[in-house]
């Protein structure tokens, strides 16, 4: 876990400069017409996570109950 955190560190240094230079990468890539697609799955998956996260840590929560 610690591996993983300290390999996504450098996400606390991205300004907003360099995500301008992202998300111009990200249209170019995909375009303009497909982006708001893009979004909409990002979303999805997100709240896909979230739910197994919740899911997750009500088992936990039932577990030390026991």
């Amino acid at each position: 876990m610690v591996e993983i955190l300290s390999a996504l560190a450098f996400l606390q240094n991205i300004g907003f400069p360099e995500l301008l230079v992202i998300l111009l990468i990200v249209l170019l890539l995909f375009g303009a017409a497909r982006l708001p697609e893009i979004a909409r799955s990002l979303g999805k998956s997100i709240q896909e996570f979230k739910k197994g996260v919740k899911e997750i840590e009500r088992d936990v929560s039932d577990v030390k109950k026991v």
